[in-house]
């Protein structure tokens, strides 16, 4: 059955957080509003592309345009069956609009289906709403995510409402947890072969 599903994002999310969940989601019949405080409907956001190339962190390039195709200012929360939270840079910023907040603490108190990537858990605990679960993140927010109240754990978990990863080399085993808890049926047979002509 499908669900919508509401999406938050902003300028220099990761450009594969935002597009492949956004992609998959729409693939399988679930309807996804993607929205970012002070843009409206139409308006783009900048990604980001982060890779790992050996160094101490991950080195950040320019992404693409990702267009809106909901207006923050007009969603109403309880209309949606799920958030998704994507990472990047974003979510430092994010996390201090008072309507992300908002919108995020409604998910976890109507007990709806929250899938967070990466950074994206940075605006979970700003929320104030990670206490007592089990989670993941990208490594460099495991601080603030215990500090926040959660239990740490190094790989993609799902702790009754909530699914996380750690960054979008997850998205496989993220987005077939998250697409179980929407009531999704995923099923990982053998790849089909294209027919000899």
């Amino acid at each position: 059955m499908s669900k919508d599903i509401l999406m938050i994002v902003g300028d220099f999310g990761e450009d594969y957080e935002i597009m492949v969940p956004y992609q998959t989601l729409l693939t399988v019949g679930h309807s996804v509003d993607a929205v970012c405080p002070d843009k409206e409907s139409g308006d783009t956001i900048k990604t980001a592309i982060h890779d790992f190339r050996g160094d101490q962190t991950y080195m950040e390039s320019r992404g693409h345009n990702f267009e809106l195709n909901a207006t923050m200012a007009d969603v109403t929360p309880s209309d949606y069956d799920a958030l998704v939270v994507p990472g990047g840079r974003a979510p430092e910023y994010l996390r201090t609009h008072d309507e992300v907040i908002e919108a995020v603490q409604h998910f976890f108190e109507a007990d709806k289906p929250v899938a967070a990537l990466c950074h994206g858990p940075q605006i979970l605990a700003a929320a104030g709403v990670l206490d007592g679960y089990e989670m993941t993140a990208y490594p460099a927010c495991r601080a603030e995510c215990e500090a926040a109240g959660c239990s740490w754990v190094d790989g993609v978990t799902r702790d009754r409402n909530l699914v996380t990863g750690q960054a979008w080399p997850d998205h496989p085993e993220w987005l077939s947890e998250f697409m179980t808890v929407l009531g999704d049926e995923v099923s990982h047979g053998d790849a089909a072969v294209a027919a000899d002509d």
